[in-house]
């Protein structure tokens, strides 16, 4: 079993709570996966999403990092895309600061998923191709090796350490290759074309100042419960929310998983719903222990990046605990497993 793991949260809201509770909820999560003894904890950039309240990922590293005192916190990620490196530099550079040798840099190739919103982003898909110019703007603007604008200073970024990390979207496995960057890659329900990208990254790499050796940290979902059916139902209400997405056009707050699996799908939604279901890693912690070892055997991967949502956080915490548990991370003996505690 990959022994280091870490947390995406994305900030998911949820049907009757307000979108503030949900960055509380992310504040909570990340102080509990700290007791727990994971390793990162990190939070994404959506813009415009009903069911999702991470929209400025470094406002919420900050809030993050300033309520926890080891784990490492970060993003999963800034969507490169979407601002100017410049930007980004001094962002990190002001959460580096705050929080020495705590501070990932994860980042992305993604530009909004609508013509509206990529409209009011002042971006266009095009954008996109442009990142591995805007990596290397990026990395310039921290190492002050930038001349395109000589005059200029990232600052306080400039000459600190802050670990980039590059999500393997579209092009951005060969991306981190060729930077000499580590890797982050999902979802495990797709383990054959996840060991392709993996092993093209591994050929590919190329020594950097950042990173020696190629390092891969594979994302995806894991649910763990005392049976099987309870770890199945902790991932309805993503199955729904993904299935309303592709249905109705719209990607809403997540509902109970009773009131999900009461609701009368049509044909089309129940193979969508299905589907969304399928493929993930969930069960009982023996389950969930021996598909986790086939996959580390598989990937070889660095790191395991858990990305979990579900309505019922009190469920959602247990797995994270059932899960630290199998790692060894912790003594699963007297913690609690309300994310208020």
């Amino acid at each position: 079993m990959i022994r280091k793991l870490s947390i995406l949260d994305r900030s998911r809201t949820r049907e009757g709570h307000p979108a503030a509770q949900a960055l509380r909820d992310t504040v909570d999560l990340a102080r509990a996966a700290e007791r727990l003894g994971y390793h990162r904890f990190w939070v994404s950039e959506h813009h415009s999403v009903p069911g999702v309240a991470g929209s400025a990922p470094t406002v919420l590293a900050a809030a993050v990092a300033a309520v926890t005192g080891r784990i490492r916190v970060g993003t999963g990620g800034v969507m490169l895309p979407n601002h100017q490196p410049l930007v980004v530099a001094e962002q990190f550079g002001v959460l580096e600061s705050l929080f020495p040798g705590r501070i990932d840099m994860g980042l992305g190739r993604s530009v909004g998923f609508t013509g509206g919103i990529r409209r009011a982003l002042g971006r266009d898909t095009g954008d996109a191709d442009r990142f591995e110019e805007q990596l290397a703007e990026l990395l310039g603007w921290l190492d002050g090796s930038q001349s395109a604008h000589p005059e200029v200073h990232a600052r306080p970024a400039e000459g600190l350490r802050i670990p980039p990390y590059v999500l393997a979207t579209g092009e951005g496995a060969g991306i981190a290759a060729r930077a000499g960057l580590p890797l982050v890659v999902g979802d495990l329900r797709a383990r054959a074309r996840v060991v392709e990208i993996i092993e093209g990254y591994r050929k590919e790499f190329r020594p950097s100042v950042w990173a020696a050796r190629p390092y891969v940290v594979v994302s995806g979902t894991v649910a763990v419960a005392g049976t099987a059916e309870a770890a199945r139902r902790i991932l309805v209400p993503e199955a729904w929310a993904l299935t309303h997405s592709r249905t109705r056009g719209s990607f809403p707050p997540l509902r109970p998983a009773g009131e999900v699996e009461a609701l009368a799908m049509g044909p089309k939604e129940r193979e969508l719903y299905e589907g969304a279901l399928a493929g993930h890693v969930h069960g009982t912690p023996e389950q969930v222990a021996a598909e986790l070892s086939e996959v580390a055997e598989l990937t070889g991967a660095d790191e395991l990046l858990v990305t979990t949502s579900t309505y019922d956080r009190v469920a959602l915490l247990d797995s994270f605990t059932r899960l630290a548990g199998l790692a060894g991370l912790t003594d699963l003996a007297g913690l609690p497993t309300d994310p208020g505690h």
